[in-house]
């Protein structure tokens, strides 16, 4: 079987001498495990294409129960994400956690425009990174299955309030008058919650926040995931570190 498409690599890995195995976000067939043979080498014409972040045209065969890369035409690199330790500590957060939610062998096209979009702006520096980082999370949730009920309170049915609640464990929100348990939400917090998750995928990314604001959103995506995935990610815990470091 012989498949053409174009992804991202999100995880590499050398074996043997000079081969490599990849993990790769496709726009076609979703996550696909690889390997690529000779891609190690300086000679080999798919080095650069099958590197980690590479994004590009991928022509695979399937032998036996193995996926190989045959050919990779890069079309963008993202070199700027390897010159600053944070950038590419929260890029590789970025392709684990679409790694691990994005469907496998199936169509995954908003997974990986989600995805590039948001190492498109990590690396151009244009967007701060708790911003990134918690559009990025929710929005993978939100298309993976995950979605929050943010529409009103789960109980009187009210859309705003001066204050309202969110529930991560059951993903609902509820008034200051039904209720305050949960994770307090400003009305901008609350409003970039609902843009993230309800707004078209070309916009997502059009909203501003405060600073102080970005830091509880943030805080709350990440929580929300883990509430839900109840999975530990490595690349998370290392980009925290890093930024303890800073």
């Amino acid at each position: 079987m012989n498949l053409n498409t174009d992804g991202i690599v999100i995880r590499e890995k050398g074996t043997g001498e000079s081969d490599r195995a990849v993990k790769l976000l496709t726009r076609d067939y979703g996550v696909l495990h690889a390997f690529v043979r000779g891609a190690r080498s300086v000679k080999s014409e798919k080095q650069s294409g099958t590197q980690i972040f590479a994004y590009s045209k991928f022509s695979i065969t399937r032998n036996r129960d193995a996926y190989v890369v045959t050919e990779a035409q890069p079309m963008e690199v993202f070199f700027a994400l390897r010159s600053d330790i944070e950038r590419l500590s929260l890029a590789q957060y970025f392709c684990e956690l679409a790694g691990e939610l994005a469907p496998q062998e199936l169509p995954a096209e908003e997974y990986l425009t989600l995805l590039l979009n948001a190492l498109y702006l990590l690396a151009a520096g244009k967007r701060p990174q708790p911003f990134l980082k918690a559009v990025t999370e929710l929005r993978l949730m939100s298309i993976s299955g995950y979605m929050p009920d943010l529409v009103a309170c789960t109980q009187c049915g009210q859309y705003i309030d001066e204050e309202m609640y969110f529930d991560a464990k059951n993903g609902c929100l509820y008034c200051s008058h039904c209720g305050q348990s949960g994770q307090r939400l400003t009305p901008g917090v609350l409003a970039a919650m609902r843009h993230i998750c309800f707004a078209d995928a070309k916009k997502i990314f059009s909203f501003t926040l405060s600073d102080e604001g970005l830091g509880r959103l943030s805080a709350i995506t990440e929580g929300y995931m883990h509430t839900h995935l109840n999975h530990s990610f490595k690349t998370l815990q290392f980009y925290k570190s890093v930024l303890r470091l800073s």
